[in-house]
């Protein structure tokens, strides 16, 4: 399927979404009560999918009855550990295609690497099962239109694990920030610098471990030699399965900046200028040394980062709102108000330490009342994603950039490159 081809099909699906049923072949749709049992799976049990699992299964319906993963040592370890905590011995595959097809089976938890995202989510909506997927939600912005598409096509409840939309401090600081007492806020600054993203020890690539499907693992991502500095975890840092720290908290921090300012489109532009700067022999592909500026009608938001840990007003990740009357600067610690020239109060808010499980638990209760709008629907993931890509797409290539997502069309021909990318044979784009 050519990109026009792509375009057409998904705009017309997105369209057409008011049509689709609100449910398909769900335990909740023939009627059975809220008590009834949820069985999940998990796809990629090795980090973050394992995270949400865990506080899935603090919600007492929940039940686990299958993992999957490419990697047989995380996949058995993770089993035995499931068993011992919840005397439930989970079915372990080693190819979630197989999973899917089982009928005894509500809902799914994705937390694979970013470029298995959109496939796996795609085909969990059409097999009629309803999808936790972890953020971003796509590893381009062709397949966030896929996705958004596809949760509207088959009807199914999607939430992103951008668990800050459950966060109460995050609500908090929402309610602030519309209250209007900042006075108009003319900037929002988005930071985050984690020494995680530069890799300064690099290795030898060689054969991968016996244990492991490396060529499931790679899926539609191009052929590559096995590394294990490309692997678990530091894949975040290679485009071809992630993108850098912009992706990987970017779509958390600017989400709340998005969030704070009511934004719902595109920028009017996007400048940005990257490289590895900081540590020229990194040995990551994505840059250590970042800086990202999108342009609004009387605002701009910010993005930047390196590869140390620390930041403005000692924080090494945060979001500052820049107002008339005062800053506003949050992060999941805490928010605080600095006020300039005593126009407002100083205030700090500090977090319940729920927002994790209160996410997960949002998704379950919107599964049994076939309520679409989760806390963080596949709309907001897809658009917070966007931001992230398109921020790593204006600096890749040296330019500013203008997208417009009606379109689905850059003003600069070199950027459309980086729109979708092409999958690796035999796996091919979903057909909606």
């Amino acid at each position: 399927m050519n990109r026009l081809e792509f375009l057409r099909r998904a705009g017309a699906l997105m369209a057409a979404g008011a049509l689709a049923p609100a449910f398909s072949n769900n335990l909740f749709a023939k009627g059975q009560g809220a008590n009834e049992r949820i069985n999940v799976a998990l796809i990629g049990c090795h980090s973050m999918g394992w995270s949400d699992l865990r506080d899935a299964l603090r919600v007492p319906e929940v039940r686990c009855i299958a993992l999957c993963d490419v990697d047989r040592k995380v996949l058995e370890e993770r089993a035995a550990e499931l068993e011992k905590s919840t005397g439930v011995k989970p079915d372990l595959y080693g190819d979630y295609r197989k999973l899917l097809e089982r009928k005894d089976l509500d809902a799914v938890i994705i937390g694979t690497p970013d470029h298995w995202h959109c496939l796996q989510m795609v085909d969990a909506c059409a097999a009629g099962k309803d999808v936790y997927v972890e953020k971003p939600v796509a590893n381009s912005i062709g397949e966030c239109d896929l996705m958004v598409a596809a949760a509207r096509k088959y009807g199914r409840v999607v939430q992103v694990g951008q668990q800050q939309r459950s966060a109460t401090i995050w609500h908090e600081m929402k309610k602030y920030v519309d209250s209007g007492k900042l006075g108009h806020i003319a900037r929002v600054n988005v930071w985050a610098n984690f020494g995680y993203a530069s890799i300064l020890n690099p290795v030898p690539d060689q054969a991968p471990p016996e244990y492991v499907d490396f060529d499931m693992w790679l899926g539609p991502a191009p052929l590559r030699t096995f590394n294990q500095n490309r692997f678990h975890g530091l894949w975040r840092m290679f485009w071809d399965y992630g993108g850098g720290l912009l992706t990987d908290w970017g779509v958390h921090l600017l989400d709340m900046a998005l969030w704070g300012m009511n934004v719902k489109g595109m920028p009017k532009r996007i400048m940005a200028s990257g490289g590895d700067h900081l540590f020229p022999d990194d040995y990551a592909e994505t840059f250590n040394t970042l800086s990202v500026i999108y342009e609004f009608d009387d605002f701009i938001i910010t993005w930047n980062n390196v590869t140390v840990e620390s930041g403005p007003y000692g924080k090494n990740y945060g979001v500052e709102f820049v107002g008339q009357n005062g800053s506003l600067v949050a992060n999941r610690e805490s928010w605080e108000i600095y006020p300039y020239r005593d126009k407002i109060e100083s205030y700090q808010c500090l977090p319940d330490g729920k927002d994790h499980l209160d996410h997960l638990a949002n998704f379950f209760q919107c599964m049994k009342t076939r309520n679409m709008d989760t806390a963080c629907t596949i709309d907001n993931g897809a658009l917070c994603a966007k931001y992230a890509h398109l921020g790593n797409i204006a600096a890749r290539i040296k330019s500013d950039l203008v997208y417009d997502d009606v379109r689905k069309k850059f003003d600069n021909r070199e950027a459309d490159k980086y729109f979708i990318h092409e999958y690796r044979r035999p796996w091919k784009l979903p057909k909606l």
